[in-house]
């Protein structure tokens, strides 16, 4: 009779490996950089919309218009900002998401499930929330993919300021789940808030991102070639109707982000590289500059929680991501028979999930785009993301405060290089040149010591033979 198999339970949320780490690392480094950035551009148009010496000047800048209205991009200042502007930001997210279906996470299909349910569920039940709340106090629907965006900068942000020690497996997790949440955000924008077409400006569109797929695949190289042409191409998205970032995030998608022979880095990632800061720390804090400027009242807050549009918001980001994004993971891990890593807990988690509450950038374009001719409601669904992204905020600064002391010991033991090779220990533990190296390290620390010892001794025994000296019974002076 054989043996019994036996299977280890597969884990979720565990270590990283180390190129993935390293990624990681890179990535969240800059977008932390630029979540502060967004943090003070949101403060600076808060201050600037709501002093009464300022206000009347915020609105005359962001209704400023500049550009060729023979091109039909004669824009004011806030719709450069949301159009063009954040047209690098999804360039960026497609590079992402690009990066993640080949090379990354979402490349293992059982790797990929948790990631991809637990965002289809963080936009599935904010949705839901919202609509219901809507339907319930008879309001407008059309807002309700409001709620389902996360916005990463600002969530790394938060972390910086508070000072929270998070492990590199839920940073990772955020940021994944944050690639997804923003390539289906990206269709939502293109399916349910494209309202016109113009279908000769969409097929010059699609013949701009063929040559531009064609000079990729030929080895083309120079800036001088693809920005003018990008910039073509996000001209014709505009006009054809369709939401002119989907342009970026179709270019972003189209660049390799495999390595061939001879490189450290794919094509997709040196241009990441060179695009991030640009897009996190200029396009995004000036689209929240020209977007955040909302005025804030007594009676405006007050509304905000009677109102069905802006309370289903604030539900939606407060409640509803928390409850799906937990909800997924735990239902994923439940039937998928996986379990979470030992270094974790369910509490990290569910704080984890309550982080991911915070909407911002794409929130507030949704909100835009969804809410269009109302000048009045566009502002007081921008006031309940921002309260809806406070709340998240102020919530997950407490569950993870809580648990701090614990990350904090994960991530010393991360980043614990002991033997000094620039890769950290917990990487090599199954290498029996790093145990050969650590034996030769404490051998020669034990020699120093013993060494040490010896000194001490021989100084003491030397002190005891001194004639009246301190060594001597009843200490007296010499």
């Amino acid at each position: 009779m054989s043996a019994p198999r036996t299977t280890t339970a597969r884990k979720v949320l565990g270590r990283l490996s180390l190129p993935e780490r390293r990624f990681v690392a890179e990535a969240l480094r800059t977008e932390t950089v630029g979540g502060v950035l967004l943090l003070l551009a949101a403060i600076a148009a808060l201050v600037w919309a709501n002093l009464p010496a300022l206000g009347h000047s915020y609105e005359s800048v962001s209704h400023f218009q500049l550009g060729p209205a023979s091109l039909g991009l004669d824009l004011s200042v806030a719709h450069w900002a949301a159009e063009g502007l954040l047209a690098v930001f999804f360039f960026v997210a497609g590079i992402e998401l690009k990066r993640e279906l080949v090379a990354g996470d979402l490349r293992d299909p059982k790797a990929a499930v948790l990631p991809v349910v637990a965002a289809l569920c963080g936009m599935a039940v904010p949705a839901l929330v919202y609509t219901l709340t809507n339907l319930a106090g008879d309001g407008s629907t059309r807002g309700w993919a409001v709620p389902t965006a996360t916005d990463i900068a600002f969530a790394l942000a938060v972390l910086a300021v508070i000072g929270t020690s998070l492990p590199s497996a839920l940073r990772a997790f955020l940021l994944t789940l944050a690639v997804v949440d923003d390539l289906f955000a990206i269709l939502i924008i293109a399916v349910f808030y494209t309202s016109r077409l113009d279908f000769a400006a969409l097929g010059g569109a699609v013949a701009g991102l063929v040559v531009f797929w064609v000079l990729l695949r030929k080895g083309v190289r120079g800036w001088y070639v693809y920005v003018p042409l990008a910039v073509v191409i996000w001209g014709l998205m505009y006009n054809s109707g369709v939401h002119a970032t989907i342009a970026g995030v179709a270019m972003g998608l189209m660049l390799r982000c495999t390595t061939h022979t001879g490189e450290d880095r794919s094509p997709g990632e040196r241009i990441e590289h060179l695009v991030r800061p640009l897009s996190a720390g200029l396009a995004v804090p000036l689209f929240a500059l020209f977007s955040a400027g909302v005025s804030v009242s007594g009676r405006a807050l007050g509304d905000m929680f009677t109102q069905p549009e802006t309370l289903g918001v604030v539900l939606g980001l407060f409640v509803g991501k928390t409850v799906g994004i937990f909800g997924g993971t735990w239902l994923t891990a439940r039937f998928t028979r996986a379990s979470l890593s030992d270094d974790l807990a369910w509490a990290d988690v569910f704080a984890l999930a309550t982080l991911a509450g915070i909407g911002f950038t794409v929130s507030l374009l949704i909100g835009e785009l969804a809410f269009t001719g109302d000048a009045m409601l566009t502002d007081e669904v921008k006031a309940a993301v921002l309260t809806g992204s406070i709340a998240a905020a102020l919530c997950a600064t407490v569950l993870l405060k809580i648990r701090n002391a614990k990350y904090r010991r994960l991530c010393e033991v991360e980043e614990r290089d002991e033997d000094s090779d620039g890769i950290p220990d917990v990487y090599e533990e199954d290498d029996p040149a790093y145990h050969l190296r650590m034996a030769d390290i404490y051998e020669r620390k034990a020699a120093e010591h013993r060494r040490l010892a010896q000194t001490t001794a021989d100084a003491r025994h030397g002190l005891a033979e001194v004639p009246g000296g301190a060594g001597e019974e009843n200490d007296r002076p010499a």
